[in-house]
């Protein structure tokens, strides 16, 4: 049956069978619960937010200051940087042997900039919560 189909196909059939199986099961699941699932009725405690177990205070979403999402992209801009040094610190040795200076340089100049924003992060009271 797959004699006719050329290899670099037949590689891709696993691929194939597991995205069909995966779609499969994903639609036969959403089948399932609308023939054989109960209708739930909504009452108002149904629909009120739950916190806890107390009884909501307040609206529902408070509005959060600016400085809450200037640290938080502050974070994400400085994690992914250090993400980025994992692949330097693995084949550190080995590019060692090579290039030292070229490497070597090559960080110090990536955590340079990092620390030039980092500053400039400071000076600009980024860090800052109670202003």
């Amino acid at each position: 049956m797959f004699a006719e189909v050329p290899t670099q196909l037949k590689q891709y059939l696993p691929v194939l069978l597991l995205l069909g199986v995966a779609l499969a099961f994903a639609f036969g699941t959403l089948t399932a619960s609308v023939l054989f699932g109960q209708r739930g009725r909504r009452t108002a405690t149904k629909d009120i937010p739950y916190e806890c177990g107390m009884l909501p205070e307040g609206p529902g979403s408070a509005r959060l200051s600016v400085k809450f999402y200037l640290v938080a992209m502050l974070f994400i801009l400085f994690d992914i940087e250090v993400v980025f040094m994992y692949p330097w610190a693995v084949i550190y040795k080995q590019m060692l042997a090579e290039n030292a200076a070229l490497i070597f340089g090559a960080m110090l100049s990536f955590l340079g900039i990092l620390f030039v924003g980092y500053l400039y992060a400071l000076k600009k009271r980024a860090f800052d919560w109670k202003s």
